[in-house]
């Protein structure tokens, strides 16, 4: 059939989507099922901020694995407070940042500033001077803001612990009457905090928020939610069998939507009326939900951490020593004219890699001289070793223009 036939064969169809932006992972639905209880203990912690605002600096961690809820229900939280507050004629401004996006702390600061129309400078001020400039902002319009710092997991590891003792406990100094920014940090792990001084972590973990993975009957909850309540399907253009079975063989929420979104794609593509099991199974086959994160993670990385990855790959991603893959990487930084960077420089990335889910590294033991660490890289790495090379490719591009 010609393109064009096609198209206009598909306007004429009653399409499979109603409002297929309810799918999105972005989209913020009117009910969260199974996080009602999370957005409550939000609520009493913030509590302060509605009933004696300005007198305490609110933190509050979100930490769960991913697709449990994290995200959409701290933006939910965010527009729930807000309006709340206006209501009670106190102004409260929310500002959600993706630390995987803003990688320092300045950064992240710029970014809130922006997302609520605030100018502020973003170069030639240090990062106490910009929280100076935008908190005293804030005091000229009489208003509060809550920051959530999304996957602040890569901020914890990219930032000075001066530049997270600001976040924890800035209004700790003098000179501060009313405390006006307020955070909430969104993280995968809360092991991710033990590399932090103490007083910092303690801290951050005043109130701790837990996401627990759904189970299949909520995932088919939060499916049922998205194509009754939100319309993101046409009413009976999807069986109630496809949505247990995308239930059913889903890890986490956003993969759950990414597969419905993709089961009616392929279904319209065919000119099917409806989704069915079928297609259901010919999405899920066509989605690996940890490629796709692997994927995201690659992305982020910079070159020497790209180059040190394409180091471990070079056998075959099998273990091997440290001290191998040092020279390895040494190797291949020298022949792109670059300078390698120092053992602990290298160690400290193997360390973050491992963080990520990028490698796996464990102690030689027995019939190996001496103690030594040994790395391998994951499944998934192995599956996207073409990605890792054109990332390498982008970076030096990147460098030359």
């Amino acid at each position: 059939m010609d393109v064009k036939d096609f198209i206009e064969d598909l306007l004429q169809e009653e399409p499979i989507f109603e409002r297929k932006e309810a799918l999105n992972p972005d989209y913020i639905p009117a009910n969260l099922p199974a996080r009602e209880k999370q957005i409550k203990e939000l609520a009493i912690i913030f509590r302060d901020i509605l009933t004696k605002p300005g007198s305490v600096s609110v933190t509050a961690i979100t930490v769960g694995k991913h697709g449990t809820g994290k995200t959409v229900t701290v933006r939910k939280f965010g527009e729930l407070v807000t309006e709340i507050g206006k209501e009670r004629g106190i102004k409260i401004m929310f500002a959600h940042v993706n630390c995987h996006k803003q990688r320092t702390v300045f950064l992240t600061l710029v970014e809130a500033a922006r997302q609520l129309n605030i100018d502020v400078p973003n170069r030639g001020l240090s990062t106490q001077e910009l929280f100076k400039n935008l908190h005293d902002h804030l005091e000229k319009r009489k208003a509060f803001l809550i920051i959530a710092l999304d996957e602040f997991d890569y901020l914890i590891n990219t930032s000075t612990m001066e530049d997270l003792y600001l976040l924890a406990r800035v209004y700790d100094e003098p000179g501060f009457t009313t405390k006006r920014i307020n955070y909430i940090f969104i993280i995968r792990d809360l092991n991710s905090l033990m590399i932090v001084d103490r007083s910092i972590r303690d801290q951050f973990m005043k109130n701790v928020v837990v996401f627990p993975e759904y189970t299949k009957e909520e995932l088919y909850q939060i499916l049922k939610d998205r194509v009754e309540n939100e319309k993101a399907i046409r009413k009976g253009a999807i069986e109630e069998e496809a949505l247990r079975y995308i239930a059913e063989h889903s890890e986490n929420a956003r993969f759950a939507l990414e597969v419905l979104d993709l089961a009616g794609v392929i279904a319209q593509t065919d000119g099917a009326p409806i989704i069915t099991v079928e297609y259901a199974k010919k999405a899920i086959s066509q989605i690996n939900p940890e490629l796709g994160i692997i994927s995201k993670t690659i992305k982020d990385l910079d070159l020497h951490q790209l180059l040190l990855l394409k180091a471990i790959l070079k056998n075959g991603g099998k273990q091997v020593s440290i001290g191998t893959i040092e020279n390895e990487y040494v190797n291949i930084v020298r022949n792109l004219g670059e300078k390698p960077r120092k053992h602990s420089q290298v160690y400290e990335y193997i360390r973050k890699m491992k963080m990520l889910g990028l490698v796996i590294t464990e102690q030689s033991g027995k019939g190996t001289r001496g103690r030594t660490t040994l790395v391998s890289v994951t499944d998934s790495v192995k599956e996207i070793e073409e990605n890792i090379e054109k990332e390498i490719q982008n970076r030096l591009k990147e460098k030359t223009e």
